[in-house]
């Protein structure tokens, strides 16, 4: 009996035993944590301009590392803002861009994973670090490139910012550097923006946007921070062209071309908006928009705006295009004449060719032009005998008095006889 105890008690502690792990990786988020690692992950940081060089290291065996998948999950986010951005990392570094944050708090820890099933078998506390970056003076700096050739870049002073401070811009792009041309100023001669033209960008290289601030006391002291940007997503498209309507079956289409653009101009690349008037902006793929028509009571006018969105990702609209009004009253009156006139020109059409064949109209405009009779040509033969015959009298009669004529005038009256037979043949072929 005692035996029997013994061996209950001991298949309920290995009850327990197992299910001690699971309860204890439940209850801290990690299905297939076995064990907490010692770990302390030592942490700095290297600045390199915009830039700022996250490093870790930690205290893994070299038998761990060859047994297990390190991997290390990174979590940060900068000051004064709420989005938190996590990254699971194999490498011991992590290059954090600050462009106009003045810090951010960071914090990273150390898994290992069965290589076989890369499932979790022990990790690591978390390690924290803390950047303060020197002081940020300008905020809500906005960029766009418009007319593909036109730059555009704003910003706004804080108001902590010395007053002794001006603000200087440029940037790099394609391996060239750019001044700006023409500053933006404010009130207090300030700059706070940045107008360009006639420039030139490539879809596939970035702008590194470089703005300084210079302390006008000491030249010395300057502080400069840095933004990149890609040019198709900075880009604000003009309004779609030869915005034009018709009607087609009872349907009105709106037809549209796609503005010249920077980089890839595929159709595939382009999300268009239609707005018309008391109606909800609708989302468009493709250069036209069919829907149904129907009369409404006041006038209706369409618009249509485009930015690039599946290609690449942009977040400006184009301005809407000019109005198109495609049911007032003198357009859908034109436009149903138009139709009207060419379905009753078919109908008359068909009517005056049916009416043609019944009456053989045809027949009598088409009937050909009857031949002289056979009287005429008698009648004409006759007339052409007798003719003949009075000019054969007069020949004859010429002949007999040139007999009579002496030598030296015969010569005259042979060139008159002459003149006489060819007015006669002159006569008888009129």
């Amino acid at each position: 009996m005692a035996r029997v105890t013994v061996v209950l008690v001991m298949l309920i502690l290995s009850f327990f035993q197992r299910k001690t792990p699971i309860s204890t990786s439940l209850a801290s988020g990690q299905e297939d944590v076995v064990d907490t690692l010692g770990l302390h992950n030592a942490l700095w940081i290297i600045k390199h301009e915009s830039r700022v060089i996250l490093y870790w290291n930690d205290n893994l065996t070299k038998e761990e590392t060859e047994k297990y998948t390190v991997k290390y999950i990174l979590s940060y986010k900068f000051f004064n803002t709420t989005h938190e951005w996590k990254e699971r990392l194999q490498e011991k570094k992590k290059i954090i861009r600050l462009e106009l944050h003045s810090g951010f708090n960071a914090k990273v820890k150390t898994q290992l994973f069965a290589k076989e099933t890369e499932d979790v078998i022990k990790e690591s506390g978390w390690t924290e670090f803390t950047y303060k970056a020197p002081p940020v003076y300008i905020q809500n700096l906005s960029c766009i490139i418009y007319n593909r050739s036109f730059f555009n870049c704003t910003w706004h002073i804080k108001a902590e910012a010395p007053e002794d401070i001006q603000i200087f811009f440029s940037y790099r792009h394609v391996g060239k550097d750019f001044e700006c041309q023409q500053y933006i100023k404010n009130a207090r001669k300030k700059n706070i923006g940045c107008h360009m033209k006639k420039l030139s960008f490539q879809q596939s290289k970035k702008i590194n946007l470089n703005i300084t601030v210079r302390d006008l006391r000491n030249s010395s002291r300057r502080l400069s921070y840095y933004k990149a940007f890609t040019p198709e997503t900075i880009e604000k498209l003009n309004p779609p062209i030869i915005v034009s309507v018709s009607l087609e079956n009872r349907s009105i289409k709106i037809h549209w071309k796609s503005p010249p653009a920077i980089g890839s101009e595929k159709k595939k690349c382009f999300l268009y908006q239609v707005k018309r008037t008391d109606c909800k902006i609708v989302d468009v793929t493709a250069e036209t928009y069919e829907y149904l028509f129907h009369k409404p009571a006041n006038k209706c006018a369409a618009q249509v705006r485009v930015k690039k969105e599946t290609c690449i990702r942009n977040k400006i609209w184009s301005e809407w295009s000019e109005p198109v009004f495609i049911h007032d009253e003198k357009t859908l009156d034109v436009m149903l004449l138009s139709l009207t006139s060419f379905c009753l020109l078919l109908f008359l059409g068909g009517l005056l060719l049916c009416a043609c064949k019944r009456y053989r109209c045809l027949e009598v405009i088409t009937m050909p032009v009857p031949h002289p009779s056979d009287n005429i040509k008698t009648w004409l033969d006759a007339d052409e005998t007798h003719h003949q015959k009075q000019m054969s009298m007069q020949m004859e009669m010429h002949s007999e008095v040139t007999v009579g004529i002496p030598e030296e005038n015969r010569d005259e009256s042979i060139q008159q006889q002459k003149c006489l037979k060819e007015s006669g043949l002159e006569d008888l072929q009129g």
